[in-house]
């Protein structure tokens, strides 16, 4: 029989509660325990650190970037161990038990996550999120540091610095995205070692795209190859081209834009199966010496008007402002990934694009009760927000949607 104020044993274990506050509802324990199965993750006796703790904790640390292992475990169980007795105590495990633990789980139940929640969010009611009748996504790569290890930089490699050693500080993982504009959403993505140019990871996240799509994409992004698997999955493409690229004028449009076409490097001169193209030239005010060019599978002017493009074409900064959430934000100001090995980097990767897409899941879901464009929710706010939310969780159900917070821009 428990003493006067004591809560009565349910039989449940601590880390059986165990989630994460308001984002649970993106994470629910059932669809974690799913791909940790689908994965081959699940364990063959009781552990402290059993496989879906591990998943959560690896969210956790990406929710609560540069706190120590042992503290992100503290904040993941410290508004449940306020409240209630449990069966099993659960004590704080060492940073050497979450490492290991880590290790076991690998990166694959993280990205198996990763592709079954992370969709474009968008509705035909979200503000900003459409051109006529296309779902506005951008493509783009990034680079994040990680510790100046011999396995991360064997693997992964580091840019070279004109100072010192002549290398730089830290080696670097590079890292591909396709996002949805209008929210911010990252719905596919793709790591490799530095050397990996972006256009050799985008090849990895065309299954991800599907017509009533207009991606957009810098002149980083190019290639005929490329342009022709893009073009392929069905979606539409909008991408700047490098001004050494050569199209030749085949028919001059109504609205300013002309009718061109690209080649294989290698049939540059026989030009034995071109593609047409679309061509939409433009200079900016005040900037009359620099010539803009995009390139597109739109090929009629009448359902995209060259004007409209050009205009059009500044939402692929949203990819830009996307990856500054994650790096600047969401991970602070000067971000080195913890993780001392390739499959811990890879992990951490995708913990910081869930935990991003969820709390952008949570955003567009707050802007589109309010009538709002998701741009005028404040990340930050939002991020905040969902860190109280960690250790209040004693109060919520894991199974249960918490109620919403107020993140809307003052």
């Amino acid at each position: 029989m428990p003493r006067p104020g004591q809560v009565k044993s349910s039989g449940e274990r601590l880390s059986d509660r165990i989630a994460l506050g308001v984002l649970t509802r993106v994470f629910p324990p059932e669809l974690v325990d799913e791909v940790v199965a689908e994965c081959g993750r699940v364990e063959q006796r009781s552990r402290l650190l059993p496989a879906r703790v591990v998943v959560y904790f690896v969210l956790a640390m990406c929710l609560f970037s540069g706190q120590g292992y042992e503290e992100v475990a503290r904040l993941l169980t410290q508004g449940l161990e306020r409240v209630r007795q449990w069966e099993k105590p659960w004590r704080v495990p060492t940073t050497g038990a979450i490492g290991r633990a880590r290790r076991r789980l690998g990166p694959e139940p993280l990205k198996a996550l990763f592709t079954r929640v992370c969709r474009p969010v968008a509705t035909r009611a979200t503000v900003g999120a459409w051109y006529r009748g296309w779902r506005l996504v951008a493509v783009d790569g990034t680079v994040l540091d990680v510790p100046d290890t011999d396995a991360n930089a064997a693997f992964f490699g580091r840019p070279g610095s004109g100072r010192g050693q002549h290398r730089s500080a830290y080696p670097q993982v590079r890292v591909a995205a396709l996002v949805e504009c209008g929210t911010h959403a990252v719905f596919a993505a793709a790591t490799g070692p530095l050397s990996a140019h972006e256009q050799q990871l985008v090849p990895g996240l065309l299954a991800r795209l599907e017509p009533g799509m207009l991606v957009l994409a810098d002149r980083g992004i190019t290639g005929f190859e490329l342009w022709q698997a893009a073009a392929r999955t069905g979606a539409d493409l909008l991408w700047r081209v490098r001004k050494n690229v050569v199209l030749p004028v085949l028919e001059h449009l109504g609205d300013g834009s002309y009718l061109s076409e690209i080649v294989a490097t290698g049939d540059r001169w026989r030009r034995r199966n071109p593609v047409t193209v679309r061509v939409v030239e433009y200079t900016l005010e005040g900037d009359h010496d620099m010539v803009y060019r995009l390139m597109t599978t739109l090929r009629d002017p009448g359902e995209a008007p060259a004007a409209e493009l050009a205009a059009l074409y500044h939402q692929r900064w949203e990819i830009e402002n996307t990856l500054d959430e994650i790096k600047t934000h969401q991970g602070g100001h000067h971000l080195v990934l913890r993780s001392r090995d390739p499959d811990g980097v890879e992990q951490e990767v995708y913990g910081f694009l869930l935990i991003h897409h969820a709390l952008r899941d949570v955003m567009h879901h707050t802007a589109h009760r309010a009538g709002l464009d998701p741009d005028r929710i404040s990340f930050t706010r939002t991020l905040n927000a969902a860190r109280r939310h960690v250790t209040d969780q004693a109060a919520l159900s894991p199974l249960t949607a918490p109620p919403s917070t107020d993140t809307h821009q003052p």
